[in-house]
């Protein structure tokens, strides 16, 4: 069911469907909840789904002109406690990782697991931020001809022309969200903190989705820091880029599912 609250005089939307343990879902930059619609449908029948707007995107207010990863963090606690959301395992694609994480830093009572779709724990290096600038720019000059060519270089060049209606349909979905908005997530992203000591220490299980065709998150760095949790989990996809939840929908959908179950001690299907 879609719903609003407000924080800090501002309204941020969200959707809670099904019942049982809660499983949080994240969108990315440039996305919204609506990503999920395929994912919360199919696991709504094993878990309460809350799946969130992020400042900016969707149907979610701007809030500053720098969103950073922990004012985000602050607003997916926010939508929680309306909830009387206890425990919950929270997936966060790309930019939504990065928000997984800071949540993790700020709130780890509440987490009982975490899994990074196509995301990773590095703040920016200088070369990154530089990017980032560059990118913040563009925006600025030409915000649709910065979607026009974003969007399709997130998949793998062997799956775009089999996903060019799913292409389109996240181009305008993107088309929606306001310059501003594009620069605050960019802004926030560039300025992110390291998490590495994070995972390090983390005592929940950690899953990592990544793919080998991924030109956003670097398979190689993805490898190293799957070392650091004491409990770490993987799915690695061949053929797929940024986007598993559309590349490799059904296995992406069935590991999602089956590690959540067993993050909360459920049973699996044999």
């Amino acid at each position: 069911m879609s719903q609003y609250i407000e924080y800090r005089s501002q309204n941020v939307h969200f959707t809670d469907t099904g019942n049982g343990q809660v499983l949080v879902l994240l969108h990315g930059f440039t996305e919204s909840l609506e990503i999920w619609n395929s994912f919360s449908g199919e696991l709504s029948g094993s878990f309460r789904i809350i799946c969130i707007d992020l400042p900016g995107h969707g149907r979610t207010a701007n809030f500053a002109p720098v969103h950073d990863m922990e004012l985000m963090a602050e607003i997916v606690h926010a939508v929680l406690s309306y909830c009387r959301v206890q425990k919950c395992v929270m997936l966060g694609h790309s930019m939504g990782g990065y928000v997984t994480l800071s949540f993790a830093y700020l709130y780890p009572e509440i987490l009982k697991g975490l899994i990074l779709f196509h995301s990773q724990t590095d703040a920016d290096d200088e070369e990154a931020r530089r990017n980032r600038d560059r990118a913040i720019e563009v925006v600025r000059q030409n915000r649709s001809g910065f979607i026009n060519q974003f969007i399709p270089d997130l998949f793998a060049p062997v799956n775009r022309e089999r996903l060019k209606n799913e292409i389109e349909v996240l181009k305008n979905q993107a088309g929606s969200i306001s310059g501003k908005a594009l620069v605050a997530a960019m802004e926030g992203m560039k300025v992110r903190k390291n998490k590495r000591d994070l995972l390090a220490s983390i005592s929940i299980p950690v899953f990592f989705i990544a793919g080998r065709q991924d030109t956003r998150i670097p398979f190689n760095k993805v490898l190293e820091q799957i070392a650091l949790p004491a409990h770490a989990e993987a799915l690695l996809l061949n053929d797929v880029g940024h986007m598993g939840y559309l590349e490799a929908p059904e296995i992406t959908l069935e590991a999602v599912r089956s590690f959540a179950l067993r993050a909360f001690g459920l049973p699996t299907k044999a």
